[in-house]
């Protein structure tokens, strides 16, 4: 009896709750199934100059330079989808008016996407391309709604089509831009003034990016995953405890 329970207690547990890794599990093999297993299996995406080359300003040159590679490895035909710039968010530098720590949050959707007869219209936040990390979740987003609504997989009704995009772009080999921008602190000291930024991107928390990134290894045999050193220390936690329970005996 003593040893049944030493076992029940150091027993892994699922980083999220059952009905997220339902929610996760399903998802996945649903995509499995919808894009096949050479997609499964491709490639993951790093944030390295291998896959992002040359110097990035953030101009609007380097915003098409990056969606361009991206509707390449997610095998979008560019023809079929056009970039617009967002300027209404870009709202320059922030004025800072107190002399004591001041706190900002920035959460909302950092682009957008539509259809336009049979083409789909990608609108990225001008704000974002300051943030490589972030433009490329969401570019790869969007790019997501692109193959599930532009290309009739899914309603846009559909009550969790906006988390299942982020979900889809784990699938694709970039969840590591989508759980690194999915929480983002900042402190920046101008003279007598400290000021602290918190952003939230995207619709997965980071505990559900962490075990979505978990099940995607497991799906491709990954028990150690390289590429797992190229993500925060809070989705890489949750990442190596997924995997924890996900290689306990059943």
């Amino acid at each position: 009896m003593r040893q049944d329970t030493c076992v029940a207690w150091w027993r892994p547990e699922c980083p999220v709750r059952p009905v997220e890794k339902a929610w996760i599990d399903e998802s996945m093999d649903w995509f499995v199934a919808e894009f096949g297993r050479g997609r499964l299996l491709g490639e993951v995406v790093l944030p390295t100059d291998d896959y992002f080359p040359g110097v990035y300003e953030g101009s609007r040159g380097d915003v098409a330079a990056v969606f361009g590679r991206l509707c390449e490895h997610m095998g979008i035909d560019p023809a079929r989808v056009e970039l617009e710039h967002d300027d209404s968010a870009d709202d320059g530098n922030e004025e800072l008016s107190a002399e004591v720590s001041i706190h900002a949050q920035a959460e909302g959707a950092a682009g957008h996407h539509r259809m336009r007869g049979d083409r789909s219209v990608v609108s990225i936040r001008s704000d974002q391309a300051r943030r490589p990390t972030a433009l490329v979740a969401t570019i790869a987003h969007e790019l997501g709604h692109a193959l599930l609504v532009g290309e009739r997989r899914i309603s846009p009704e559909r009550k969790d089509h906006e988390p299942l995009t982020d979900l889809l772009t784990i699938y694709f080999g970039l969840g590591i831009f989508g759980a690194n921008a999915a929480f983002e602190y900042a402190q920046e000291i101008r003279g007598r003034y400290a000021y602290a930024r918190t952003s939230r991107l995207g619709y997965l928390t980071e505990p559900m990016y962490g075990y979505a990134l978990a099940r995607y290894a497991w799906l491709r045999g990954e028990k150690d995953p390289d590429w797992s050193t190229y993500l925060d220390t809070n989705p890489r936690t949750y990442l190596k405890r997924g995997l924890r329970y996900l290689r306990q005996p059943d």
